[in-house]
């Protein structure tokens, strides 16, 4: 009963979809525009800046005791 049912409800769907009046088509005016070539040099300087990057080695470091920090809800409980 349950399949008679849902296939009369997808049938019922298809037809209803079917059944909507279609939007006439629309046209659309084309605008014609000209082409321009234009060229333009721009003018890039390139700087030589040397930034120094520390590397953190050690386990004592405080950037990596700031990242593996760890909550009081992370710890295992005792039973």
């Amino acid at each position: 009963m349950k399949a008679i049912l849902t296939l009369i409800f997808v049938f019922f769907i298809g037809v209803a979809a079917q059944a909507q009046n279609g939007a006439a088509e629309v046209k659309v005016e084309t605008v014609t525009m000209s082409v321009v070539a234009a060229t333009a040099k721009q003018e890039v300087s390139v700087k030589n800046e040397n930034s120094v990057t520390r590397l953190y080695m050690n386990k004592n470091s405080k950037i990596t005791k700031a990242l593996s920090f760890s909550t009081k809800l992370n710890k295992a409980k005792l039973a």
